[in-house]
């Protein structure tokens, strides 16, 4: 009884802003908070799995590859905050850096209801959150990292904001290695596989191309999707 009346229960709004890129929005729904972006659903509470997977798989590739002391990651997309608290959580990772273009988000974070997500991530002292945008941040000339692991939009073959595309065409996978030391991983999540992702993960001279699912409930499963530049 309790689930049903959970689950017919109708979402509440929590907080509600108009951005540069449209209309973000909280809201509570039962126990899960939800974040949704002009209309569309983002992401939810419900199952962390392929978002902490996006960072534990990054760092396993990165062991692979060889041993490396305090590599140095990149989260774009601070999202409901699973990716960030996974990091943390590992005492291998140095400096922790987290884009996120969406400044309401970082709120909701830093003293909003998704606080009790992230469990007080922000203030570890590796952790640098950035309001910026990720493509125009990639695209910088700066330090390089040892891992990039993008969680943008519902990832490579459909994005709710058009500019988001540009993470994934040619120009922004070769940003995404420039950005990266020689042997590094990019480590890109996916609301589906996608096989011409990984062909376009080859063609922009990434190596050791690969795809891990993690089943859901109902439809299609998540991905992660690793490459890694060549040393």
């Amino acid at each position: 009884m309790s689930f049903l009346h959970e689950t017919a229960e109708l979402p509440r709004v929590l907080d509600r802003r108009e951005g540069p890129h449209g209309e973000v929005v909280l809201r509570r729904h039962g126990k899960l908070l939800q974040i949704i972006a002009n209309g569309c659903f983002l992401m939810d509470t419900s199952d962390g799995r392929s978002e902490r997977l996006l960072v534990r798989a990054a760092l396993e590739e990165l062991d692979a590859s060889g041993v490396r002391p305090a590599p140095g990651v990149l989260i774009g997309g601070l999202g409901v905050g699973f990716s960030l608290a996974e990091a943390v959580d590992e005492p291998r990772w140095g400096r922790i850096t987290v884009v996120e273009r969406e400044e309401a988000v970082i709120d909701w974070h830093r003293d909003g209801p998704l606080a009790a997500v992230s469990a007080g991530a922000s203030a570890d002292p590796r952790v640098e959150i950035l309001h910026a945008d990720l493509a125009a941040h990639l695209a910088a000339d700066d330090e390089p990292y040892d891992a990039l692991c993008l969680d943008v939009d519902n990832g490579p073959d459909w994005t709710v904001t058009e500019d988001n595309d540009s993470l994934y065409s040619p120009a922004g996978l070769a940003a995404c290695a420039r950005r990266l030391t020689p042997g590094g991983v990019l480590a890109v999540w996916s609301a589906q596989p996608s096989p011409a992702f990984e062909d376009a993960l080859r063609d922009a001279g990434f190596v050791r191309v690969r795809t891990e699912e993690i089943p859901v409930a109902r439809g299609v499963p998540d991905v992660v999707h690793l490459a890694t530049r060549p040393a």
